[in-house]
């Protein structure tokens, strides 16, 4: 017994360096996963990856990365560019993601191709605010498109009575497949046809009709499935969103409600800061649900700051004393923060006031971790 012990506790550790950043991980992890556990800009991005769906990743191609040295035993660098969600470390990996522009420029590429056919309508698309391929058009697109052919659209069609499919958006991920097929107990959807004409669709038009089929909404990237019963009723900005949990036999009930007011407009399942959902919920939380008595709020919910649903609600912030008001001849401000514990730019080694002029980029040293 004590030699199995002694086997586990000497389990042998992968070093892995991901733009300078080495890390130690167990065998069999994937570059992504890696670079998860050191968090950050180091992360790529990943559209159809998703770790709680077996089979999930290697199709968006947005995570693509460069491996400069392969392993220790094999220095060799690869010859090209690999999806970091299917790659796995070997012990002395060297890889590159944002310091390569190389793999920036083929980020780039992939961007653009996502877009040849899904439409930028997102002054009117439900997911716009909390859209993947939105952040991700943004911070790698381009402003016009080199496509000169008709584009591909799709009629948008009810697969149910709470689901809306636009496959005009769709950049067949196959998330709403691998969950349909690995959560609920018959998948009746998947992809139809072939090349350009490949779509997601139910065979003949049938429903989708399960107690755990709403999930296929959570887990879309982009605006292809959308729910029925809070579509074009509110914007996600101007909502409200509150943990709270239910008693229910079906799933867990814990869920994200997202309220203007005492009114819930949707519920939806609870996603780390990857995106994913933490526990899946059933229908009957998500659609049926919608009475602010039915639930136990737990509180408000934890949102980046970097996200467009916590604009106007300032974190870090303190109301001014009275004796603010008392130096300023009655000028009181109306909010005041540290501006070193609440932005992500300035570090915290360094007093802005005490700079004999202008901030300058000389000013934050690079190996101190400023940005």
């Amino acid at each position: 017994m004590q030699s199995f012990r002694t086997m586990a506790e000497e389990k042998k550790l992968f070093k892995v360096t991901i733009d300078n950043i080495p890390v130690e991980v167990e065998p069999g992890t994937t570059i992504l996963n890696a670079a998860r556990m050191i968090g950050g800009d180091v992360v790529p991005p990943a559209m159809c990856y998703y770790s709680k769906l077996q089979g999930s990743g290697g199709k968006c191609r947005t995570c693509l990365v460069k491996v400069s040295k392969g392993s220790d035993a094999d220095p060799r660098p690869m010859p090209k560019l690999v999806a970091s969600c299917r790659t796995t470390v070997m012990d002395g990996m060297e890889v590159a993601n944002i310091t390569s522009p190389e793999v920036l420029d083929a980020r780039k590429g992939v961007v653009e191709f996502l877009l040849l056919n899904h439409p930028l309508d997102c002054p009117v698309c439900d997911q716009a605010g909390e859209c993947d391929l939105q952040d991700l058009s943004y911070e790698h697109g381009v402003s016009s498109t080199r496509y000169e052919f008709k584009r591909r659209t799709f009629d948008k069609i009810d697969i149910g009575d709470h689901i809306k499919l636009h496959m005009t958006r769709c950049i067949l991920c196959y998330r709403c497949v691998f969950t349909a097929d690995q959560l609920t107990n018959k998948r009746e959807h998947g992809i139809l046809g072939r090349g350009d004409a490949s779509e997601i669709s139910t065979y003949i038009k049938n429903s989708l009709d399960n107690d755990f089929i709403g999930n296929v909404i959570d887990v879309c990237p982009v605006g292809a499935l959308t729910d029925r019963t809070a579509r074009f009723k509110n914007r996600v900005w101007f909502l409200k969103p509150v943990d709270a949990h239910c008693t229910c036999d079906k799933c867990s009930g814990k869920a994200v409600l997202w309220m203007r007011g005492d009114e819930i407009f949707r519920v939806t399942a609870r996603k780390d800061k990857y995106g994913e959902v933490e526990e899946f919920i059933c229908d009957t939380c998500r659609f049926e649900r919608k009475d602010a008595k039915d639930w136990v709020i737990e509180g408000p919910r934890k949102v980046s700051r970097h996200s467009v649903i916590s604009q106007g609600h300032y974190v870090g912030t303190r109301k001014p004393q009275e004796t603010i008001a008392r130096v300023m001849d009655g000028r009181a401000p109306k909010l005041l923060m540290d501006i070193h514990s609440v932005s992500e730019v300035n570090m915290p080694a360094v007093d802005l006031s005490k700079i004999d002029g202008p901030a300058h980029s000389n000013d934050f040293p690079k190996n101190n971790g400023a940005q």
